[in-house]
């Protein structure tokens, strides 16, 4: 696990890169090879990272796989606004280490490792301090789109790339038992759905619900089942039954079936939902027993039907948020993958067919989750486009 922020380092010299690691070391960093946008209808396209050399306490990162994320699509294409190109997403980073600063006492070349959806924070604020930097109180350093700011000020730059420079305090160990294509949406998806359910507590006895069976609603199922709770997934669409169940749900209840909701009534401790869609969550209240918990993980891009606090009210059931988790939370994550077997369920792509990925992303048409194999990615060119 990466040490504590606040804790300082005792500084060693600097590693080399190891031999055959495909990472270009020089004075002046590594020229990486890319996918990303120039603008928001590009499209993926190659393109060329000055990656930054490597500080006292940075970790520099031959790239293997990153995860494709449904918010990297709404990054590319311009959905969320006030985007700088060019842009490379992904934040879903799993590699090897290539080189360590001189500072850097925890990671060594050849270590296997990921990077998550931030890569720096303020380090001192409370949140920071008591591990909870994705709620950083002057705001995290999010993997790519984000103003570095100990690093001139410069865009951060995302892992559809071969290489990547990471302060050592946000680099992740990943176990070695695991996939590590496999292992790479772990880093956003698994950590998003991992967070709640350890905040709850969830232990062997209690009842989930997940409701939404896509990137997100898979690691939910195999995290609780994994944990020891009866799962249940919430779903409207009937083909979704049968998936559901392979993944080790112990029931599933068509969420637009009436009778079959009456039935669920008071059943369920804590709902995680997925879905990124407006939906009304007032149904899915009235499924949770006295003090349950529902925990929002999709994020609807428009507004939601409202909430009846009545229904809160009556059975004191909390209505909650979840942002990814700390760097020790996700570090605990994928210790706890690695303990009990836990991936998700993935589709290796070639840097190619990403502007396809996406589309299909978008019509849902994955299983679930793409990944990006880099070794598919072309030479870098002589100079940098960002």
């Amino acid at each position: 696990m990466p040490p504590p922020l606040a804790k300082p380092v005792t500084p060693k010299p600097a590693a080399p890169a190891p031999a055959g690691s495909g990472v270009i070391a020089s004075n002046d960093g590594v020229l990486a090879a890319a996918y990303g946008a120039t603008s928001p209808d590009s499209g993926l396209v190659p393109l060329t990272l000055a990656r930054r050399t490597p500080g006292a306490d940075d970790v520099e990162i031959a790239i293997e796989f990153c995860g494709l994320c449904h918010s990297d699509v709404h990054a590319v294409r311009g959905e969320w606004g006030g985007q700088s190109w060019p842009l490379v997403p992904g934040h879903e980073i799993v590699g090897t280490v290539s080189r360590v600063g001189s500072a850097v006492t925890d990671f060594v070349p050849g270590d296997r490792v990921g990077v998550g959806c931030m890569v720096d924070s303020c380090r001192e604020c409370e949140s920071c301090l008591d591990g909870l930097e994705q709620y950083c109180e002057n705001g995290m350093t999010a993997t790519y789109g984000a103003v570095d700011r100990r690093n001139g000020g410069s865009l951060t730059q995302g892992g559809y790339s071969s290489s990547v420079v990471v302060d050592r305090r946000y680099v992740l160990r990943v176990p070695e038992s695991l996939d590590p294509a496999a292992v790479a949406p772990l880093l956003c998806a698994g950590v998003t759905t991992f967070s709640p359910l350890r905040h709850f507590d969830v232990e062997e006895g209690d009842v989930v619900g997940v409701v939404g069976l896509g990137g997100l609603g898979h690691m939910g199922v195999k995290l609780a089942k994994a944990m020891g709770a009866k799962v249940v997934v919430f779903t409207t669409s009937e083909s979704k039954v049968p998936a559901a169940l392979e993944l080790g749900a112990d029931e599933v209840v068509l969420s637009r079936d009436e009778a079959a909701m009456d039935a669920a009534n008071r059943t369920i401790d804590l709902i995680i939902d997925t879905v990124a869609a407006p939906h009304d969550l007032n149904p899915l209240f009235r499924t949770l027993r006295v003090d349950g918990a529902l925990f929002q993980l999709g994020l609807p891009s428009e507004a939601m039907p409202p909430v009846n606090p009545r229904a809160l009210i009556r059975r004191r059931i909390a209505y909650a948020g979840s942002l990814i988790g700390g760097i020790a939370e996700t570090q605990e994550m994928l210790d706890f993958c690695a303990e009990h077997g836990v991936v998700a369920d993935v589709e290796v792509v070639r840097a190619d067919q990403l502007n396809e990925a996406y589309d299909r992303m978008v019509a849902g048409d994955v299983k679930y989750r793409f990944v990006l194999d880099t070794s598919t990615l072309q030479v870098p060119a002589k100079e940098a486009d960002a």
